[in-house]
């Protein structure tokens, strides 16, 4: 997966439903959809970050302050949004089973 890279060195995200998204890409063409959607100008470069997407669900989720998920390809005709949900993360960091076991 290509991530995006901020000005301070973190992966780009986006807060929204109280989930924090990791905007992630499956390749070089859908990451310059997003970045012409954003910029509003073809041309402009970002550095990103080359990720396997298991590490993002599995390292950097849990890993996030917050609750944190995985949107792949925003900015594409299907996007696919990988929630912090049991199946999908670690149990440690999935929200519904925070919820049943009184983290949440």
């Amino acid at each position: 997966m290509l991530v995006p890279v901020t000005a301070d060195g973190g992966w780009w995200a986006a807060d929204s439903g109280g989930i924090r998204w990791i905007h992630a890409f499956t390749d070089g063409a859908a990451l310059s959809r997003f970045a012409r959607q954003r910029d509003g100008r073809a041309g402009v470069e970002w550095s990103f970050a080359t990720v396997y997407g298991a590490r993002l669900l599995d390292v950097a989720v849990p890993a996030a302050p917050v609750p944190t998920g995985v949107v792949l390809d925003v900015a594409g005709p299907a996007p696919a949004f990988l929630p912090p949900m049991a199946g999908i993360v670690p149990d440690a960091a999935a929200l519904d089973l925070a919820e049943e076991d009184g983290r949440g």
